[in-house]
């Protein structure tokens, strides 16, 4: 049978199930006793956001492969408020050593979003503003967010993925998984034949 789950993946958390020799750090399996499902993608150990776990090999396929450019959303905290040429450069592409990113969609909120807390806390500076980017990408190289809002001056603060195609993070608390419901299975699977 197969599975589809959405997690919620906290701050301080490896998108694994085994754990690496000699760390402490949480995995998956801290969270999810599902046996033979893998994250379709990952997220670094200090983003936080939503993972799709599956045992159906076509999709893990087709939503980590680049060549089929999935979108993927995230909300960004970043130091500093963002003018419009830096906002301009983000959706472009911006050239990083090892590549160019390909366009993004790309806009500053008006507001926080609403996120639960991050534990711990990201650290406060009170002569540094911050500000919220929503960031829409259709590639998912190493640390890319990051990198991309260093490199136009405004490093990331807080990462979390908000949603995969048209699956969003919504309510789920941190920590926290459950079963795709069938609408949003077959939302998914015509998103992913388009």
């Amino acid at each position: 049978m197969k599975r589809y789950l959405l997690f919620h993946k906290p701050y301080d958390v490896l998108t694994q199930f085994t754990p690496e020799p000699g760390s402490a750090a949480r995995t998956l399996k801290d969270f999810i006793p599902v046996p033979g499902i893998y994250p379709a993608g990952r997220l670094d150990r200090d983003s936080e956001g939503l993972l799709l776990l599956t045992n159906d090999g076509w999709l893990q396929h087709q939503l980590t492969d680049p060549r089929f450019a999935h979108a993927k959303t995230y909300w960004a905290q970043i130091e500093g408020i963002p003018s419009a040429d830096v906002l301009y450069q983000l959706a472009c592409g911006v050239n990083l050593r090892d590549f160019r990113t390909r366009t993004a969609q790309v806009r500053l909120l008006a507001v926080e979003p609403p996120l639960p807390p991050r534990d711990p806390p990201i650290r406060y500076r009170a002569h540094m503003p911050t500000a919220w980017l929503e960031l829409i990408i259709t590639e998912g190289k190493n640390r890319q967010v990051r990198r991309m809002t260093a490199a136009v001056g405004h490093p990331t603060l807080r990462l979390v993925r908000t949603a995969i195609g048209p699956l969003p993070l919504g309510e789920l608390a941190p920590g926290h998984y459950r079963e795709l419901t069938p609408q949003e299975l077959r939302h998914l699977l015509a998103f992913m034949r388009r």
